[in-house]
């Protein structure tokens, strides 16, 4: 298939096919779907000069540097099949792609959607098990595509749901706002699928029902969905998590409330040492700030708060622990996080990589490791989702506004 023109516009390639619903259950059972043609995106763009322009801006330790790796549009949560031959990146649209550098010179040469007969609702949350299975995370749904890194190729591919579609929340708590759901195979071969609350604010009508579902939380559940339970409760909306190399204990991002001022209250990197421990959301709206709403009540005990306090309204996402070889020892077992910027902040702040170092003793403190996309004007040139590793240890950035994805790699 030609490749699509940059001139197309974005928009128009994320518009939702109307598929029969039967097309999962076709690819379930090895059927064809009549699908023929992947959309592919064009990567040698004026668009790629622009970001590259862009990435020559950002500020990086010494000995650090970013580059363009591909152009994705709307790029946010990805994972790296085990083999390393494919990068699969989530959006918030209706699209999965595909991501290959066949000549292995660390820049992609091919982009293209995934299982395009299947029509997918906010495919956000991307996950490999270590075995090589590709799990989907959607607004309502969770997908296992077995062998995705080799079958790819085809627009037609083995798909079975292990959480089938209105399932994974009530039906009646759909939503438009925060649905970017992720999944994470955890050191325990079972998967963890963060689920934010609907709200600005949790309601109190909606407490049972949100404790016994795990909305505002992240569950657990076998690899083929049964034996699912809350793992943790007391989030607002968690948009980034994952596991200690060493401890395995499960750390992750926190979106905390809006409307308290610049400056209040913090956002939230969380460490969690043990199943069904509480976070504090809605009795706390960041650290150790509480809510106007429920200021008067008394909290639930036991609450646990936050291992960082991040600054407020930043939107910290997706972050991802160092194992590689490429970076000086100091990084080893750090979390790499995004941050994606402020939306109702005075004086914005965020669009940066942090960095995060933890102690054998799981104290941890934070630094800004990568920043230069907001720009003098107080503009966004990009708004970075998503950090993670790659197989030779450079690290890949997703940047949903720049349509982006970067590699951050090192020399010494």
């Amino acid at each position: 298939m030609k490749q699509l023109q940059s001139s197309i516009a974005v928009g128009a390639l994320l518009t939702a096919p109307v598929f029969a619903a039967s097309n999962i259950e076709k690819l379930g059972a090895f059927k064809t779907t009549g699908t023929s043609e992947h959309i592919v995106i064009e990567q040698d763009t004026a668009e790629a000069d622009a970001i590259r322009e862009t990435l020559s801006r950002i500020n990086l330790p010494d000995g650090f540097k970013i580059d363009l790796y591909a152009i994705v549009p709307d790029a946010r949560h990805m994972a790296m099949a085990p083999q390393g031959t494919v990068l699969f990146v989530g959006t918030k649209k209706t699209k999965v792609w595909a991501v290959m550098d066949r000549n292995r010179d660390r820049v992609a040469d091919e982009v293209k959607d995934f299982a395009p007969s299947i029509a997918m609702d906010v495919p956000n949350g991307v996950a490999f098990t270590k075995d090589g299975f590709l799990y989907i995370a959607e607004r309502n749904r969770v997908v296992m595509y077995p062998a995705a890194e080799f079958f790819q190729e085809s627009p037609d591919v083995v798909a079975i749901p292990v959480v089938a579609q209105g399932e994974l929340i009530p039906v009646e708590e759909e939503s438009y706002n925060h649905t970017a759901r992720v999944i994470k195979a955890g050191p325990d071969d079972k998967l963890y699928v963060s689920l934010g609350q609907l709200f600005y604010l949790a309601t109190s009508e909606k407490m049972d029902l949100y404790k016994e579902t795990g909305i505002g939380g992240i569950v657990r559940m076998n690899r083929d969905g049964s034996g699912r339970e809350v793992y943790t409760y007391g989030v607002r909306n968690s948009v980034g998590h994952d596991f200690h190399p060493e401890t395995g204990e499960l750390w992750f991002t926190d979106n905390q409330v809006d409307g308290m001022g610049d400056d209040t209250p913090p956002g939230e990197l969380n460490r969690q040492t043990a199943a069904g421990q509480h976070f504090g959301h809605p009795w706390y709206g960041g650290g150790t700030v509480r809510t106007n709403e429920y200021a008067g009540e008394e909290a639930p005990a036991d609450i646990v708060h936050p291992a960082v306090e991040m600054d407020a309204h930043a939107a910290d996402l997706g972050m991802s622990f160092y194992t590689g070889r490429m970076f000086p020892e100091k990084y080893k077992n750090a979390i790499f996080s995004a941050q994606h910027g402020s939306w109702n902040r005075t004086e914005p702040v965020g669009a940066r990589v942090m960095v995060t170092f933890v102690d054998d003793e799981g104290n941890a403190t934070t630094e800004v490791f990568a920043d230069g996309w907001l720009n003098e004007f107080g503009e966004y040139d990009g708004r970075p989702v998503d950090v993670i590793q790659m197989k030779d240890g450079s690290l890949l950035v997703s940047d949903d506004y720049a349509n982006a994805i970067y590699r951050i790699s090192y020399e010494n």
